[in-house]
């Protein structure tokens, strides 16, 4: 009788998905902190969200001068942006935001991916 069992990596791990939402941005120096300091709230409040939910985790952004992209990454994007949905309504993102829902790991070439529209 065995008390102790390797456990089994033989088993690949599942594929990682990701939801990335894109939301312009003016691209008015004057209006740069201001958006920032919107991207940034809405960021905390995905967070909890997403990790809150346990259906991933958040893993940053990148903000350039016209648009924010936002990353969450998880084993399920429809439950990722599922959760993420009721944050990006309150208070709604600017027209032309939209969200990519990728179904796999960023290193396979022919991953499905999905546009999601949300403003």
């Amino acid at each position: 009788m065995k008390l102790f069992r390797r456990k089994d990596t033989s088993r690949p791990a599942a594929p990682e998905h990701a939801v990335i939402v894109h939301i312009p941005l003016s691209g008015d120096p004057s209006d740069d902190a201001d958006e920032r300091l919107d991207i940034f709230t809405l960021e905390d409040r995905l967070i909890e969200a997403i990790e809150g939910g346990r259906v991933g985790e958040f893993d940053g952004n990148a903000i350039g001068e016209d648009e924010a992209l936002l990353y969450a990454y998880g084993p399920d994007a429809d439950r990722l942006l599922a959760a993420m949905a009721p944050v990006l309504r309150e208070p709604p993102l600017p027209p032309g935001s939209w969200a990519l829902k990728r179904y796999g790991d960023v290193s396979d070439p022919d991953a499905r991916e999905e546009r999601v529209e949300l403003a």
